[in-house]
C-alpha cells in the first residue's frame, strides 16, 4: 500500500530539494554571480522618485476603506448583470423581477450610504 504514495514522495523531496537549491542560490552564493549589485541609493526607499515624505506606516482613514468596499459592491453587481442580461430571453418575467429587486435592493443601500455622508470627503 505504501508503494502507491513512492512518486508523490519522490515528487515533494524533489520540490523540497529544488526549492532549497534556489533559495540557497538566490540569498548566499548568487550574491557573488550577480549582474548589478546593490548600492546605497539603489537600496534606499523611494516614493515615486522622491525621499519618503512621512512613515509608510500611517493610518489611513476609514472613509477611504469604506468608498473602496462600495466600489467592489457595486462592481459585482455589474458583474452579476452580465450573464442576466445574456440570459434574460431565457429566464423571461421571473429573471426580470428578481433581478429588478436584486437592484432595488443595491439603490437603497447606497442611498443609506450617501445619506450617511459615506461618500464625502472634508
Amino acid at each position: 500500500m505504501l508503494s502507491n504514495y513512492l512518486p508523490v514522495l519522490i515528487f515533494l523531496v524533489i520540490a523540497a530539494g529544488l526549492g532549497l537549491v534556489l533559495l540557497v542560490l538566490g540569498t548566499g552564493i548568487g550574491r557573488y554571480f550577480a549582474r548589478f549589485h546593490g548600492d546605497r541609493a539603489k537600496l534606499s526607499p523611494y516614493e515615486c522618485g522622491f525621499e519618503a515624505f512621512e512613515d509608510s506606516r500611517t493610518k489611513f482613514d476609514v472613509r477611504y476603506y469604506l468608498v473602496a468596499i462600495l466600489f467592489i459592491v457595486f462592481d459585482l453587481e455589474i458583474a452579476f448583470l452580465f450573464p442576466w442580461a445574456v440570459a434574460l430571453g431565457k429566464i423571461g418575467l421571473a429573471g426580470l423581477l428578481a433581478m429588478g429587486i436584486f437592484l432595488a435592493i443595491l439603490v437603497v443601500g447606497f442611498i443609506y450610504e450617501w445619506k450617511k455622508g459615506a461618500l464625502e470627503w472634508d
